[in-house]
């Protein structure tokens, strides 16, 4: 959402931090806590005696046999599709996810997604067999492709500018919420024989049930309500999220004439987002979900319990280091979301990527015997993750694209995660068995290439508004005088038609498909954009 100024000539519209947009961030951040909570409750649940005797004998039978190395204990292809289907199922509707929310907004899907959830806790918790068990997370799946194209759409669509990227990486904070949960939860239901697994598995119900009935006392986002010809609920709930007092005129007119433009290139958006002209956001919407997988970090959150008994520990002391490891993933979230909007994205992505590659190496070289020692070195690797690319994950590219191709855009990054997730999640327990401490080295090797990509390509967006996101573009591609491109000629179109009214800058009336600039020199219009 528009709000706020930022150094590429958009203006503040005014208007702050009001109790309305504080409810409905919180509302749609609260999605995270179930994604949270199922990713980590699966990982404590799949080293649990009672729910291994129960439905994988095997892995149980393979633990006690001191000839297989303790890095295979846990290779079972069965037992990681419990984990990584809902990771698949997840890709497959968050493809649908796109066509559903244009038509029926962001808040019907986070209602959708949330009963999802409800109903695939509730058949896990009552399973008696796998086929039970794999319903249960492929419903879950579909939920998490769902939330994940609303949520954090609806989050920078709602947040002032100013801040927007600490509402946004609220959500990751819940997540983070959720997954700490989910460890407690399994340190203390790991003590009850036969049953213990299902209490788990059943209490993610209760964050499901509580998100559903939320999602009824908060509106959709005004951009969401303007693309489906409701201008005039969009501007009431602009108000509402603004503050009564807050002048929305300025912020309301771009809105439309964003809005407008999206329509006009309504059809094909997957088609135009390949298309030379949005190739800058296809580049980061892609490299930075393909990079966030392989940081390694989600196969830690997930499996660390499996993994800390690999080196060692016992099944209560592994479950316990897990919510070790996850408070120190909530303090650096919570850091993160202080500062985002202080020091900027791009500081924090390489921050993090520095530290995180300097733990892994470490991970390399530890012996195995050494289990407090990779205890240590994963919470400083899970610290060094959630202050940088745990939040900024979900922050970066929800607000990158322009909105004629948003739902797009966050529908291929969303994809994308999901699958390389489900792939990673699958074949992680076979990798450690094969790679042995050497997988960390693997991880390395890809922190050390998106740390550079991002000192290279990534722009900054600190505090510049959704409407405005083109300008970040324009500067970084203008590189001589000469005949402008696509995005150069836009800027330059934009920049004729502005007018000052006070501090705001009021965009009068263009298209992003004309360019007409022969009568104004090409050095001034980039003087005027602080080019």
């Amino acid at each position: 959402m528009a709000g706020g100024g930022h150094d590429g000539g958009a203006g503040d519209y005014g208007g702050g931090v009001t109790f309305s947009v504080v409810v409905a961030c919180l509302m749609a951040a609260s999605c995270g806590l179930i994604f949270g909570y199922d990713s980590g409750v699966s990982g404590g649940v799949t080293q649990m005696d009672s729910f291994l005797s129960k439905f994988f004998p095997e892995v149980v039978e393979g633990r006690k046999n001191a000839k297989v190395d303790a890095f295979c204990k846990y290779d079972n292809q069965w037992l990681t599709a419990f984990t990584s289907l809902l990771w698949i199922a997840g890709t497959l509707s968050s493809l649908v996810a796109r066509c559903v929310t244009r038509r029926v907004g962001r808040q019907a899907i986070m209602l959708i997604d949330s009963a999802l959830f409800l109903a695939g806790s509730v058949i896990n918790a009552a399973a008696v067999n796998i086929a039970m068990l794999i319903i249960g997370r492929m419903l879950l799946g579909f939920g998490l492709g769902f939330t994940l194209q609303a949520a954090p759409v609806y989050l920078s669509e709602t947040a002032p500018a100013k801040w927007r990227g600490a509402f946004t990486s609220a959500y990751n904070g819940f997540v983070v919420i959720g997954i700490l949960s989910a460890t407690v939860t399994n340190y203390f239901t790991n003590r009850i024989p036969d049953w213990g697994w299902r209490v788990s598995l059943d209490l993610a119900a209760v964050p499901g049930a509580a998100i559903v009935l939320g999602a009824f006392f908060v509106s959709d986002t005004p951009i969401s309500l303007a693309m489906r010809g409701q201008p005039d609920g969009a501007r009431a709930a602009l108000q509402r999220i603004r503050g009564a007092d807050a002048d929305v005129d300025a912020e309301f007119k771009d809105i439309v004439r964003a809005v407008d433009a999206a329509r006009q290139n309504d059809e094909g958006a997957f088609r135009r987002l390949f298309s030379k002209e949005y190739r800058h956001y296809l580049a980061i919407g892609v490299a930075i979900p393909v990079f966030y997988e392989f940081t390694g970090m989600i196969v830690i959150s997930i499996f660390s319990p499996v993994l800390f008994r690999t080196v060692g520990f016992s099944s209560q002391r592994a479950i316990l280091s897990s919510v070790i490891n996850s408070a120190r993933n909530l303090a650096s979230t919570l850091l993160s979301s202080a500062v985002m909007d202080r020091t900027g994205r791009r500081f924090l992505f390489i921050v993090g990527g520095l530290g995180m590659m300097l733990c892994e190496h470490g991970g390399v070289t530890m012996p195995r015997s050494y289990a407090t020692g990779v205890l240590v070195l994963i919470c400083t690797c899970t610290f060094s993750f959630g202050l940088s690319w745990a939040p900024l994950r979900w922050v970066v590219p929800s607000e990158i694209y322009l909105v004629e191709v948003r739902s797009a855009g966050q529908a291929l990054s969303i994809s994308i995660t999901l699958c390389i997730s489900f792939v990673e999640l699958q074949v992680l327990i076979a990798l450690l068995c094969a790679m042995k401490h050497a997988v960390f080295l693997f991880y390395a090797a890809w922190l050390l290439a998106m740390t550079v990509f991002v000192v290279a390509f990534l722009p900054e967006t600190k505090g510049v508004p959704l409407e405005a996101m083109r300008s970040v573009w324009a500067r970084r591609t203008v590189t001589s005088i000469g005949q402008p491109d696509t995005v150069r000629c836009e800027l330059a179109a934009v920049l004729l038609n502005l007018s000052t009214t006070g501090n705001q800058m009021v965009v009068d009336d263009w298209s992003p498909n004309s360019c007409h600039v022969t009568s104004v020199r090409l050095s001034s219009i980039y003087r005027m954009a602080g080019l």
